[in-house]
């Protein structure tokens, strides 16, 4: 498989983890950090974009909430929306700083949409979440190596 093949790989994983879509990216970088055969900083980047864009996904979603709450496949339910919905009105956008917390995050980043956080801010946020989390689990997979 070509290192191409790999980061493609990897975006798309990133990508479906934070949002409605199963992934595991964390395992999946880990894997790849420990096969020692690419850049830990690609695999870094393409990790992290693919996170930030699937939360920017969320976060359109959300924008968007009330045309598609009802919808049989829209994986939010109400009760959890207004549970992270009072949890975000308590703490405001600085609550985006968990957005790598698996289902918590992403339901964060629906209601940031929902709320009409700036996207400009959103994704700062966001980004400083996801590849804080990536450089974490990053320097673990080194450091079992």
């Amino acid at each position: 498989m070509s290192s191409i093949e790999v980061y493609i790989i990897l975006f798309t994983s990133s990508f479906a983890s934070s949002t409605i879509l199963p992934g595991h990216s964390e395992i999946t970088l880990t894997a790849l950090i420990t096969q020692k055969k690419y850049e830990i900083f690609y695999l870094l980047f393409f990790a992290s974009l693919g996170n930030i864009l699937g939360s920017v996904f969320n976060w359109y979603l959300g924008l968007y909430f009330l045309k598609f709450k009802n919808k049989k496949w829209f994986p939010f339910k109400e009760n959890h929306i207004n549970k992270v919905s009072k949890s975000f009105l308590k703490y405001g956008k600085w609550s985006l700083l968990l957005s790598w917390v698996p289902f918590i995050g992403d339901a964060l980043t629906l209601v940031a949409g929902m709320f009409r956080v700036p996207l400009h801010q959103f994704i700062i946020i966001v980004s400083v979440a996801k590849i804080g989390r990536y450089i974490f689990v990053s320097l673990i997979a080194l450091s079992i190596l």
